[in-house]
């Protein structure tokens, strides 16, 4: 599902704007809250991926535009490390009167430092993770450069230009940032912990986590972000920590009892669901969910299958199935079996195959080559592929079928 746009008041009752992104099924089993990097946005791709990866695991998760960013209220050059904070427990409020506390915090770089300056106050939270993220809040202002920082002290303010953007900077900000105890907040903060942080960083050197981690008590872990940069800006490298954050948070909301993401589909049926990210669609049969997409060179996020390989699965696994319950009741020596397919549109090359005898037409052809494991014997095997012709998913491809679709 696309994210779902939320507004709540920060302190000063300016309005924050976010996205709520949720489970395919809307049925959560958990609510996390994400904070972004040092001048992003809730929209960075990164923060993208890893909010949505994470509601593929059944976790919704609110990222949302700090005050004075992106298209949230409030003037930036007022802002300060300690009103990021003070966000992030409105955030945290929103959630827990609209829908439910958050029990997983994230934060990307200077986002990651104020959720560990956030966390005590975010009762419910009983896991925190953090990407990129400086051990000191005070390591920000060194990203500012040596000009402006002697800038900002002569003169009290200035703009800086930060990642080809400009933004203005207040002292007050420089002094917030050095007045937050931060190794005593991690050495309290008695909730695990997951360090993200690549060697390759070079905005925020790896030494950081390190430290991160050193003051920490247990539980916590630790993950290499190899070759990753600061901002995560390739994709594979964010779908990577929004995949692991699924795996890791999940062992933790199991200890307070939390059931597996329960299927939407009712019955026998198959539900598809589909939301604004590319092509990707979250797709249950029964109980059971598998991801559908398209390649990424025809605008997909090849995240799963195409509909033709979930088509060509089927004729796959219908084949495999069949040719077992044959050597089963026959009680042949079949050990096992392996059934390579592919699917391409060919010119139909018997000219009865076509729609009028004449001109020729493209039509579907599945092939498929079986590969039978075990000491059979010529008659076996020919008989073996007999029945392959014979399963059910081959016959409905084969035979015409009809699809009624309507409006609900």
């Amino acid at each position: 599902m696309p994210g779902i746009p939320v507004q709540f008041p920060n302190a000063e009752r300016e309005i924050l704007a976010g996205r709520l992104d949720m489970p395919a099924n809307g049925r959560p089993r958990a609510y996390a809250l994400y904070a972004h990097c040092f001048t992003c946005g809730k929209d960075v791709r990164a923060a993208v991926n890893i909010c949505r990866a994470l509601a593929r695991e059944g976790i919704a998760t609110l990222r949302f535009d700090f005050t004075g960013l992106g298209e949230s209220q409030g003037d930036f050059a007022d802002t300060s490390f300690t009103s990021n904070v003070a966000d992030l427990k409105a955030a945290a409020a929103f959630l827990a009167a609209n829908y439910e506390a958050p029990k997983i915090l994230v934060g990307h770089s200077l986002g990651g430092a104020a959720v560990l300056a956030a966390a005590a106050d975010i009762p419910s939270s009983v896991a925190v993770a953090t990407i990129g993220a400086p051990a000191n809040p005070e390591h920000v202002a060194g990203l500012l450069g040596a000009d402006a920082l002697a800038a900002i002290e002569a003169q009290g303010e200035a703009e800086v230009t930060l990642v080809g953007r400009k933004f203005h900077f207040k002292k007050a900000f420089l002094d917030d940032l050095s007045q937050h105890p931060w190794r005593a907040n991690l050495r309290g903060l008695r909730k695990a912990l997951l360090v993200f942080h690549s060697p390759a960083d070079k905005t925020v050197d790896i030494s950081n986590a390190a430290e991160i981690f050193g003051a920490a008590l247990h539980p916590k872990s630790f993950i290499s972000l190899n070759e990753a940069d600061h901002l995560l800006t390739r994709e594979t490298d964010s779908e990577y920590v929004g995949l692991i954050l699924g795996a890791w948070a999940s062992k933790y909301l199991g200890e307070l009892g939390m059931q597996p993401l329960s299927s939407p589909a009712v019955g026998g049926e198959t539900l598809v669901r589909m939301g604004e990210d590319h092509y990707r669609c979250e797709i249950y049969v029964g109980p059971h969910h598998i991801t559908g997409d398209e390649p990424r060179d025809s605008g997909g996020t090849d995240a799963g299958a195409d509909p033709y390989g979930l088509l060509t699965a089927a004729l796959g696994a219908c084949t495999a199935i069949t040719l077992r319950m044959y050597a089963d009741r026959k009680q042949l020596p079949m050990k096992g079996l392996n059934v390579r397919l592919t699917h391409d549109k060919s010119y139909a090359a018997d000219a009865s195959a076509c729609a009028d005898g004449k001109q020729q037409v493209k039509m579907d052809v599945f092939t498929r080559e079986l590969e039978l494991e075990g000491d059979l014997s010529e008659e076996q095997r020919q008989r073996l592929l007999e029945i392959a012709n014979k399963c059910p998913v081959h016959n409905t491809l084969e035979h015409v079928s009809k699809v009624d679709t309507r409006l609900k």
